[in-house]
């Protein structure tokens, strides 16, 4: 059942995307002209618990014209371990510094369908306030939520985000960090 491709040809490129079509045939020996994106970087995402709380971003999301909680993510950079990316985007998007150790939760690949994207998520038992965020544009407020409070958070759709909603419910069905 492996799909195959023949040929690709550019669409658009610049720094954060690439957009392709490629002329796929299915195993049934139709072709399809099929979209493809390509993201620039992985992802990290880091979710903080501490006290049955776990660390949220309230943000909007101009592309869906949606606010919802979030945990923080962001790009790793060319050479930074994934671990210390997720560190990195948590403590510029919340003020919060995640205490060490940082365990490999989850690894997610939200679209595969369509788009290369791969968030890595990782945990955290602990943080710091620093101070106020530094990519304050990043979120409207900062809040350590209940973890109780999530099932109810994603019925009001205040929690739809696909990278959150997979290392939430990780978390709330029982399993643990692995590493």
């Amino acid at each position: 059942m492996r799909w195959t491709v023949h040929s690709e040809r550019d669409l658009y490129r610049d720094q954060w995307v690439h957009v392709a079509s490629a002329d796929v045939e299915l195993p049934d020996g139709r072709h399809l002209d099929h979209r493809i994106i390509r993201t620039a970087a992985p992802g990290a995402g880091l979710a903080v618990v501490s006290d049955n709380k776990v660390l949220l971003i309230w943000r909007h999301r101009f592309i869906t014209d949606t606010w919802g909680w979030e945990i923080p993510h962001g790009s790793i950079r060319p050479g930074e371990d994934p671990a210390d990316a997720a560190a990195r985007e948590a403590e510029e998007e919340t003020g919060w510094r995640p205490e060490r150790p940082i365990r490999p939760l989850v690894y997610s690949q939200p679209s595969p369908g369509l788009m290369t994207s791969e968030h890595h998520i990782f945990t955290a038992n602990a943080a710091t306030h620093v101070g106020p965020p530094k990519d304050s544009f990043e979120s409207d407020k900062v809040e350590w939520v209940p973890l109780t409070d999530v099932p109810e958070l994603i019925n009001k759709k205040q929690i739809v985000a696909g990278t959150t909603l997979v290392a939430l419910l990780y978390l709330l069905a029982g399993h643990p960090a692995t590493g």
